[in-house]
């Protein structure tokens, strides 16, 4: 399957203590791995599910972000300042034959924050490097009516290897009311970048790029209570799968860096509501 509409990434890895670099663009078992129609259409249809649920919640003032384990105690947890991060992948067997299916969700709370606060927060997407830093590292609007924003960002992401994209996302801002408002942020272009903010930086071609990230959703939900204000937010994304023989290169990167990516938004989000 052709996949055009998805650009560019960077690679380049330090290998532990050593820092010995390896060109992954040419590495056995590493080459570049098409994403299966199948896979594709199995995401997809894990999205609508996903969407369903978080449009049924968005309709209820009393049930507008999902429960998190231990109930109450989990909401003093949170307003201790604990983030609670939950793994939600289900197991998804052959459907995802040559990738995999990534679903985090974490909620925090921000004492003394509104739902306007958020909203200004995460509508400046101007100011992502500086409050997302070091994983955004440009960020800027390509179009915007009313709450619909068209935003491209290029990101870097690091674990054992370093891997730098550039994305694009339709966003949209919702509410229910002045106290409860959610988000949906879906990926319509993620590109693999060579040897980026170099000359020689460059676009990888379909057949060079590694599929290190396919697909990327994310949902925020926030409620204004309790004298500041909840934030919930779920990622759902799609990679490769782990190739024989490179499980402890790749393994960590696929693995890890959904939740941390997740754990890290999250709380930049709440420490850039504190200042």
């Amino acid at each position: 399957m052709k996949r055009r509409q998805f650009s560019d990434f960077r690679i380049s890895s330090v290998i532990g203590g050593l820092l010995i670099s390896l060109p992954l663009a040419v590495a056995p078992g590493l080459a570049a791995t098409e994403l299966d129609p199948i896979a594709v259409s199995a995401f997809n249809s894990y999205v609508v599910t996903v969407e369903s649920r978080l449009a049924l919640q968005h309709r209820s003032q009393n049930a507008f972000l999902a429960p998190v384990a231990s109930g109450q105690q989990s909401e003093l947890s949170l307003r201790r300042g604990e983030l609670i991060v939950e793994q939600l992948t289900p197991s998804t067997g052959a459907a995802f034959s040559g990738a995999m299916l990534h679903h985090w969700r974490g909620t925090a709370f921000a004492p003394g924050a509104k739902a306007a606060d958020f909203e200004r927060l995460m509508k400046d997407f101007n100011a992502y490097p500086q409050r997302f830093s070091p994983q955004v590292l440009q960020a800027n609007v390509l179009s915007h009516q009313g709450d619909l924003f068209q935003a491209r960002m290029r990101v870097r992401q690091k674990h054992v290897i370093t891997v730098v994209m550039d994305t694009a996302y339709d966003i949209a801002f919702l509410r229910l009311d002045a106290q409860h408002g959610y988000s949906i942020a879906r990926s319509t272009q993620i590109s693999e970048i060579d040897a980026a903010g170099t000359r020689a930086e460059r676009v990888l071609s379909a057949n060079e790029e590694h599929g290190f990230l396919w697909r990327l959703n994310t949902y925020w939900s926030y409620e204004e209570r309790d004298g500041g204000l909840y934030m919930q937010i779920e990622s759902v994304s799609l990679t490769r799968s782990i190739p024989t023989g490179f499980g402890w290169l790749i393994r960590p990167f696929v693995e890890s860096v959904p939740r941390e990516s997740l754990e890290f938004t999250l709380r930049s989000a709440c420490n850039a509501l504190r200042k």
